[in-house]
């Protein structure tokens, strides 16, 4: 018997999300079902109950008390009738918020939770059950034995058609997999994982035993036998809480395949769940992890893997190999110096580019450099370059001559990750900074003092910034998350006054793009690779108003997957410019939506997140350019003319920026400027 809240307890009344007299209906209902074996009723009423138990992803208290007593009645069904019951229970118990269990609740609450295990699985060995459902019924199995792979319930529901987002274990930014297809499924697309460790075995009786006999290696043809064989390994041993995530995977892909229905989509969809045992890289810390581990919160054990790991990330499904880097650092080597003669950088052909100047004491992050930059002009007055880093504190340089106008601006506990400047309509300018973990600062760049102390806390930290200007005559601040909130900020106030961004899409780079003197759009890349584009004059979050979408058409036949986004201004009207992982750039303008010109075109080393600054000069010569961070190449690109030129580095790249005929260059180091056209 289970330890069980006794149903007219006083007790019931002290806990939210449930009736008792709703429990009691669907007890009786669910004893009727096993004394006759059949009746439907209780299924009506379970999903009513559900309602009460768990409401927007919050687990009541009240769940804590009526499961014990639901979890031993449905356990005497048939367990073919029950599979629901048990998918429904998975959810719950994997829930994205889940409040401590009441101590006076936690025996009860616990020994409910290996009834419904063992339960599940009687369920999972007897029933003929729809592939799908039979891969959210094993991960409920493998939640009701504590292990955090369960957690997957949630973000599978179906890979094939929703794709796969994961967590990074890291950083907590959110990649997505948007197409999930394996290519040539027929053969594994990389080694099986590790076995668990024989030592990793669940203490006392467990009922995974029939489990490990149903596995057979054959199930999923030739070359899939040793993902079968870890998949009996982790069985043997019960789901020990400390077998390694990937090898629980192959354990529910291979339910998948030996008790899924029909079974050549049972094959397939066990196939594909055997390949999310690979690993993937996260775009934003740059560290490689298992697929299993970024598919839950926060999982024990997690750590990243070593360098040239197999990853699944590519969005055509095709094995790429990714380059981890060490915790708590964005990967290269901390070189020190430009590829020049004196103070005259040279191009990558080793002839003559123009002088440099290296900013003094242009180091905020003592250890990581500068990972971003923001241009501050103000009529009449010098233009100021404002730099930030691991340190957490802002550095402000005069162009002209590279001297710091202020002693270092302290504030952010963390690392800066961007900025942006403010230009408000009473003519001030203000400079705003968002950190890793979430923070958000304005700082008065005349001077040096803040404007509003670093606050907020936002998962995943502030990765982007911008400036919207709207018709009204206001100037909002736009910040983005990877957790894909995007928010509209009254800078005077501090208050959110907007949101962008109604699907939630995971954002990875932000710009704003003027239409007119006084509107700006919002063009954001998510982790997919898609594009948006928002008005953020519009209330409504599904009103376009002006924003126009760029075309699906083209997107899709230059295979075009945007990871950084930025606005090109030109002499008739300001483009948007994208840039992929491959080096490719192209153009757009947003009254269309269609793409401008042919592009820039890939070369050799120019792979790896993008990097895009861009500015008209004096004659109308519009000038882009382009690198890859921790890359040590940029190329200048003439959109007009096509004219491409190269500059070497012997530094590794973090940012760029321009400030009228400049360029300046954020790197591991510090920052330089260099001439933005050859001189």
């Amino acid at each position: 018997m289970i330890p069980k809240l006794p149903l007219h307890s006083s007790r019931w009344s002290e806990l939210d999300g449930v009736k008792v007299q709703e429990v009691e209906v669907l007890l009786e209902q669910l004893a009727s079902a096993a004394d006759t074996g059949s009746g439907d009723a209780w299924r009506q009423t379970w999903t009513d109950l559900t309602g009460g138990l768990v409401d927007d992803g919050i687990v009541s208290d009240g769940a804590y008390a009526a499961l014990p007593h639901l979890v031993e009645a449905a356990a005497a069904l048939p367990p073919e009738q029950t599979v629901d019951f048990w998918v429904d229970l998975g959810f719950l118990v994997t829930a994205d918020h889940r409040p401590a269990v009441p101590a006076d609740l936690e025996e009860g609450f616990g020994a409910a939770l290996l009834l419904a295990e063992r339960a599940a699985i009687r369920s999972l060995l007897a029933a003929d059950t729809p592939a799908q459902v039979c891969a959210h019924l094993a991960l409920s199995c493998v939640a009701f034995a504590g292990h955090h792979t369960g957690e997957a319930l949630g973000r599978l529901l179906d890979p094939r058609e929703n794709g796969v987002l994961l967590v990074c274990p890291g950083c907590e930014s959110d990649t997505e997999i948007p197409e999930f297809v394996v290519v040539d499924p027929a053969r594994p697309p990389f080694g099986a994982p590790e076995p668990p460790d024989p030592a990793q075995i669940r203490s006392g009786r467990h009922p995974w035993g029939e489990v490990a006999a149903a596995l057979r290696e054959e199930a999923l043809g030739e070359g899939w036998e040793p993902f079968l064989r870890v998949a009996r390994g982790v069985a043997v041993a019960g789901v020990s809480p400390e077998a390694p995530g990937q090898a629980v995977l192959c354990l529910v892909a291979g339910l998948v395949a030996v008790r899924g229905v029909p079974q050549p989509d049972a094959t397939e969809l066990a196939r594909q769940l055997m390949s999310l045992t690979g690993h993937f890289r996260c775009w934003d810390c740059e560290r490689t992890w298992t697929i299993a581990d970024g598919l839950a919160e926060n999982p024990d054990g997690a750590h990243p893997q070593n360098p040239a790991t197999e990853a699944w990330t590519d969005f055509d499904g095709s094995a790429a190999v990714a380059e981890a880097a060490a915790p708590g650092r964005t990967g290269g080597a901390a070189a020190t110096r430009l590829r020049q003669e004196g103070n005259v950088v040279l191009s990558a052909d080793g002839t003559p580019w123009g002088r440099t100047a290296v900013f003094r004491d242009s180091a905020p992050g003592s250890s990581g450099g500068v990972s971003a930059l923001a241009v501050v002009s103000r009529p009449g007055r010098p233009t100021l370059v404002a730099g930030a880093g691991d340190r957490g504190v802002v550095c402000l340089w005069d162009v002209a001559d590279g001297r710091l106008v202020h002693d270092p601006l302290p504030g952010h506990a963390d690392r800066i990750r961007s900025m942006t400047a403010l230009p408000l309509p009473d003519g001030r300018v203000l400079l705003a900074s968002g950190g890793d973990t979430g923070t958000i600062a304005l700082w008065n760049p005349v001077t040096g003092l803040p404007v509003r102390e670093p606050a907020g806390d936002w998962p995943g930290g502030v990765t982007g910034m911008c400036t919207a200007t709207l018709p009204d005559g206001r100037t909002l601040l736009v910040t983005a998350t990877p957790r894909g909130a995007v928010r509209l900020w009254d800078p005077d106030t501090g208050v959110c006054v907007g949101r962008l961004n109604p699907y939630g899409s995971p954002i990875r780079s932000i710009a704003a793009v003027p239409i007119s003197a006084g509107h700006t759009l919002i063009a954001a890349s998510d982790t997919a690779g898609r594009v948006h584009v928002w008005d953020p004059a519009v209330d409504d979050l599904w009103d376009s108003g002006a924003a126009v979408q760029l075309s699906a058409h083209a997107l899709a036949g230059a295979d075009h997957r945007a990871a950084a986004v930025a606005a090109v201004p030109a002499p008739e009207r300001t483009l948007l410019a994208t840039g992929d992982d491959r080096g490719v750039i192209m153009l757009w303008d947003l009254a269309t939506g269609a793409p401008v010109g042919e592009g820039l075109p890939s070369s050799t080393g120019t792979a790896g997140l993008p990097v895009i600054t861009a500015a008209t000069l004096r004659g109308g010569r519009t000038v882009l350019v382009t690198g890859t961070r921790d890359g040590h190449r940029l190329r200048v690109w003439e959109p007009q003319t096509g004219a491409v030129g190269h500059i070497a580095l012997d530094v590794a790249l973090t940012c760029l920026a321009t400030a009228g005929p400049d360029l300046i260059v954020g790197h591991d180091s510090g920052v330089l400027r260099l001439p933005l056209t050859r001189q």
